[in-house]
């Protein structure tokens, strides 16, 4: 066979492997969906009894769990399936746990953010302020209500994640195991969260290894290290695999939020869903932030950190001065770090090929992100 028609072949191979992983991702992701579809549909049923304010909750909550790319779910499947579970409809249920928690997280997120949109739409917040100033209640007034269903509705996803849990059909030491690492991702996160609001209103500006604790608690434990180590312990792996998946969770996940700060300041509005002059308004702590205030250049940055108005043309300078003190550089940096011992873990003794091969694309994503 000539080179050029073995060449085709691997493609055509490629495309096909491409293919069937596209197809099975679709069939996860709709298998998610209808746990999630049914979990509403009963949950809006139990409310009636309530009466319909508590119904119109329970929609506005299901219409903010909607859509998505269901990234969680897929870290569940990925290592459920790679280590050669079967049970979809269990793996299923499992993720939409997972998924249940996100939505809880961003929808308590957004409260102490003092947000009421999430990627240009209305969040619960959002749309229970709106409808209060759309009747003529004075917009203070409004917000509190706002604020107010948003946090019983993060309450609600946060024990429905639970007893999503509580409904997967395994044996009960997995059960056991599954309800700990959602108990963990949620006890570490919630400390995150705390340290994140406790780093906002300080003078003193954290340091780069502080910034990095606070995001892998906020963030990487629940979006990858718990649910990667679930599909573990769903497809019943040994130990030392969970205890592998955890320290992979780990450094991909410091990665990802890494990137996340530098999309923050130097991505599109279309790579991060909001305004990319938000986090330098809001003087959010990020890895770039902590390591230009060790340079000489943050006498420059300082007064457009934090400034309420900054305008497109501030933050240009703001993102020169980041370049010039090699902030960008440094997170860039920091980004490769983690993703190369990501890749150290998948490569240890404890992951076999099928799962080294199924994880190894996740860290390829998380890099091509900030390139």
């Amino acid at each position: 066979m000539s080179g050029e028609h073995q060449r085709a072949g691997t493609h055509d191979r490629q495309g096909r492997v491409d293919g069937d992983l596209v197809d099975r991702e679709a069939r996860d992701q709709s298998r998610v969906d209808a746990v999630l579809d049914d979990f509403f549909r009963l949950a809006k049923r139990r409310a009636e009894s309530v009466g319909y304010r508590y119904v119109d909750l329970w929609k506005v909550l299901e219409r903010n769990t909607s859509g998505g790319k269901r990234f969680r779910p897929r870290m569940v499947f990925t290592t459920y399936t790679a280590l050669g579970g079967r049970d979809d409809e269990a793996a299923a249920r499992v993720g939409a746990a997972f998924e249940l928690l996100h939505t809880a997280l961003i929808v308590h997120d957004d409260v102490i953010d003092r947000d009421f949109s999430r990627r240009g739409i209305p969040n619960v917040s959002g749309s229970y302020r709106d409808e209060a100033t759309t009747a003529g209640i004075p917009t203070p007034t409004a917000e509190h209500r706002g604020m107010s269903a948003a946090v019983i509705a993060g309450d609600l996803a946060l024990t429905g994640a639970s007893r999503l849990l509580l409904q997967v059909p395994c044996d009960g030491p997995v059960q056991a195991r599954l309800l700990d690492l959602l108990d963990e991702a949620v006890f570490v996160s919630a400390g995150g969260e705390m340290i994140d609001v406790e780093l906002s209103l300080s003078d003193d500006l954290p340091t780069v290894d502080e910034i990095l604790d606070m995001e892998r608690a906020k963030t990487a434990v629940y979006s990858f290290e718990a649910p990667l180590q679930a599909g573990a312990v769903l497809a019943e792996a040994p130990e030392a695999v969970v205890r592998a998946l955890g320290e992979f969770g780990r450094e991909v996940g410091v990665a990802y939020q890494v990137v996340d700060d530098l999309l923050g300041v130097f991505g599109t509005q279309s790579d991060t869903g909001k305004t990319v002059l938000g986090d330098l308004r809001e003087g959010k702590r990020t890895v770039l932030v902590a390591h230009a205030a060790t340079t000489d250049d943050w006498f420059g940055i300082r007064p457009f950190i934090g400034k309420a108005d900054l305008s497109e043309a501030e933050a240009e300078v703001v993102r020169g001065r980041l370049e010039a003190c090699g902030a960008r550089r440094f997170a860039e940096q920091l980004v490769e770090d983690h993703a190369r011992r990501a890749l150290a873990v998948l490569d240890g003794p404890d992951v076999g090929e099928a799962l080294r091969d199924a994880l190894a694309p996740l860290v390829q994503v998380v890099l091509e992100r900030v390139r």
